[in-house]
């Protein structure tokens, strides 16, 4: 377990050199984030942790459901451009902190952390202004059921881990791969990756997944042709 001694100051709960803002229940930590960076209210390393949420949002805008027990964080960071590698050093700290607990989180891309092929955590990167909000949801204590087609798990089934643990380790470890060689994280992420050498779609059209070049874009085949991609273009099974 981290143990980061924390102080109080102006509001903030200072953990080594973030600066948390904590909340019961708000609508969004990434929509809080948001106003937050409108408002001038941001800095560097800024985190907004809910207990739980009544908007809860992942990509496109879909539901994230947010009961009470489960990891609820907005992370603001300093970002002058996107970066699409950073979704991939993202990946691989949320992954290596399940791995502390001894959780098997492998990484699908573009943004779920699984456990045993179910999704166990999410990631949501926006560029706002001259920050980025990296926001994570895990789940500890509960899981969604959405649909049949749709299957999650928690890492009470594997672990006894409080959201502060788990928290902590995140920090810990955004800070690591943040600061990593991409070719470092590139290493790491295809050794936790789903679906390497597996058929995808692109475009409608059958492709194989074969890695990530160094600008973090897809690497694809097809027809013994290799070509990259970048986007949202592809959907994995």
């Amino acid at each position: 377990m981290v143990v980061i001694s924390s102080l109080m100051i102006m509001g903030y709960i200072v953990l080594a050199h973030y600066k948390l803002r904590f909340f019961g229940k708000i609508p969004s930590t990434q929509t809080y984030a948001h106003e937050l960076i409108a408002h001038h209210g941001a800095t560097d390393h800024t985190a907004i942790v809910a207990a739980a949420q009544s908007a809860g949002r992942g990509r496109y805008r879909r539901t994230w459901v947010s009961h009470h027990g489960n990891l609820y964080v907005s992370f603001i960071f300093d970002a002058n451009v996107p970066d699409g590698r950073l979704a991939y050093a993202v990946a691989v700290a949320v992954a290596e902190s399940l791995i502390y607990f001894k959780v098997d989180a492998r990484i699908k891309w573009p943004n779920d952390i699984m456990v045993d092929g179910k999704k166990i955590a999410g990631i949501l990167i926006e560029y706002v202004g001259d920050f980025v909000v990296v926001g994570i949801g895990v789940n500890i204590t509960s899981n969604p059921r959405v649909n049949a087609n749709y299957t999650t798990t928690r890492m009470g089934k594997y672990c006894r881990a409080s959201a502060m643990d788990v928290l902590g380790q995140i920090m810990k470890n955004l800070d690591v791969w943040r600061g990593a060689d991409f070719s470092d994280v590139r290493a790491r992420w295809t050794q936790r990756a789903i679906g390497l050498n597996q058929t995808v779609k692109y475009k409608n059209m059958d492709a194989i997944l074969i890695g990530i070049n160094d600008d973090g874009a897809l690497i694809l085949q097809r027809d013994n042709e290799q070509f990259c991609v970048y986007g949202d273009e592809i959907m994995m099974n």
